[in-house]
């Protein structure tokens, strides 16, 4: 066995945890939507084409807000081609993931979607081959009450009360060569520093995301922040960060420790956010925006064989292991860590690709193993993030240094009187005792100790074994005066929760 030791305090609480930090993603991309949201014809299928059993699964993670239409897809995009009669639609290629959008799905069907999921809508818009008009339109046309061509041309849409989507996302990934439109730091910066002044003329209350590097292993990170910061620091509320956990042959170490790297880029990020602030002397503070972010490498090699110019080919179909579970898991105790800078965050994807619920045409929906550590976090996470004091016996990384076996997070929820602890397990073969001193909070009750395990790392859920990997539950965790204990087993996703007298 492998002993770690939590200590909490009431009095140093680091941040009130933003609902939005458990937010998601859904892209025209592969079966997201055609398959995924959508399918009319199917048995669960509503009276607007939408599968329910994927709208029960949605309403069960809670998501609070989805980001959409894209990602890569939204930089080529002509949005009014997915509005009005679906018989006047165009059928068009999608040059980011080469497949044919038929925009039988598109802005309306998305909103009435969201709503009927439980979300609100962090809406991108296309900064790759078009500018400030065109933004200007889709903000009047989704927001203005009645009066103007484009709000006016919404109520003919059949919507007579605009949307009052608050969150814009200027652009996708405008750094990566892979972007349709891609351009460099300075020309960015302008050209969100003028789309962000016209959005904030048109209602000062819109929040807006800049774009970020599209990670951390750019060459150009983190001197891209700094530039665009510099040029629209005052005419956006956040910057984004975009990362991927992937898996390098059988490093498992490695890939667990994946979450370090996440918080040295947020950071990273912070500080660079910071020092523009400095430069440009504004008394307003940047917050953060993690929109992109999950474990992706299972599918890369199947996708290269995916033909081209289909709608709704199966891209991005990882299907995810406990050990994916794990990084997910770790991915959610850093987010909510940083839950002072870190206010929205965005699971990519929802379904299907990249993704936590899978679906078969005409066929089930299922839930991936890393459903249940999201679901965790967004059910019991939302409240007051506790700075957490952490002593835990490490792992030697390259590249990374000192890895600790246990990672952890507390979270108090002072309406329900509850405290939970998220804690990983990295250790593949020991158990962890664990021992957390409770300072402040008066007397705290053991309530329940749920678990996510399998003997096998490698174990997924599928259409066959849709219960193979699930939580469980441990009753040999205790607490007395304060002070709890219990047994994490080898490579386990962890979630105690104590109640307050």
């Amino acid at each position: 066995m492998i002993h770690a030791n939590i200590t909490l305090y009431r009095e140093l609480v680091k941040a009130r945890i933003d609902d939005r930090l458990f937010g998601a993603f859904i892209e025209h991309l592969g079966r997201a939507i055609y398959g995924g949201i959508y399918e009319p014809g199917h048995p669960s299928a509503d009276e607007d084409g939408f599968r329910t059993d994927v709208l029960a699964m949605v309403r069960e993670l809670g998501v609070p807000i989805i980001r959409y239409p894209g990602g890569n897809f939204v930089s080529a995009l002509h949005w009014e081609d997915s509005i009005g009669p679906v018989e006047n639609r165009p059928r068009k290629p999608d040059l980011a993931w080469r497949s044919i959008e038929p925009n039988t799905f598109g802005l309306n069907e998305f909103l009435r979607w969201s709503k009927k999921a439980g979300s609100d809508v962090m809406m991108a818009m296309n900064l790759g081959t078009r500018g400030i008009d065109d933004a200007i339109n889709l903000v009047d046309y989704c927001n203005h009450p009645s009066g103007t061509w484009w709000s006016d041309l919404r109520r003919s849409h059949g919507i007579p009360e605009p949307y009052g989507i608050k969150v814009w996302c200027l652009g996708n990934e405008m750094d990566g060569p892979w972007q349709i439109g891609f351009k460099t730091a300075h020309d960015y910066g302008k050209l969100a520093a003028g789309v962000g002044k016209a959005l904030k003329l048109f209602d000062p209350g819109l929040e807006l995301v800049a774009c970020g590097s599209s990670g951390p292993g750019m060459q150009t990170f983190p001197e891209w922040e700094a530039t665009v910061l510099e040029l629209c620091y005052e005419h956006v509320d956040y910057v984004s960060l975009h990362t991927y956990a992937r898996k390098h042959g059988n490093d498992s170490p490695g890939f667990l420790a994946e979450s370090v790297n996440l918080d040295r880029y947020i950071r990273t990020v912070i500080n660079t956010a910071d020092y523009v602030q400095a430069k440009v002397r504004s008394k307003k503070q940047l917050m953060l925006s993690v929109d992109e972010w999950n474990v992706w490498y299972h599918s890369l090699d199947e996708d290269t064989h995916i033909k081209p110019w289909s709608t709704g080919p199966r891209l991005l179909h990882d299907i995810y292991t406990l050990e994916d579970a794990l990084v997910v898991g770790c991915f959610l105790i850093v987010l909510m860590r940083h839950a002072d800078r870190v206010r929205m965050a965005c699971l990519a994807q929802l379904v299907n690709t990249i993704a936590p619920i899978m679906t078969e045409n005409n066929g089930p929906a299922w839930k991936q193993t890393i459903f249940y550590p999201f679901f965790h976090a967004s059910l019991y996470g939302r409240g007051e993030v506790l700075t957490t004091i952490i002593e835990s016996p490490v792992y030697d990384n390259p590249g990374l240094g000192d890895v600790p076996f246990l990672e952890a997070v507390a979270v108090f929820k002072q309406e329900e009187k509850e405290l939970t602890l998220f804690c990983v397990n990295r250790s593949p073969d020991e158990e962890l005792v664990l021992k957390a001193k409770i300072k402040g909070f008066g007397e705290c009750r053991f309530r329940e100790h749920i678990v996510l395990s399998h003997q096998d790392p490698g174990a997924v859920n599928s259409r066959n074994t849709p219960a193979r990997v699930v939580p469980g539950t441990i009753k040999t965790t205790r607490i007395e005066n304060n002070s709890l204990e219990s047994v994490l087993p080898p490579l386990s996703w962890n979630v105690i929760r104590l109640k307050l007298k």
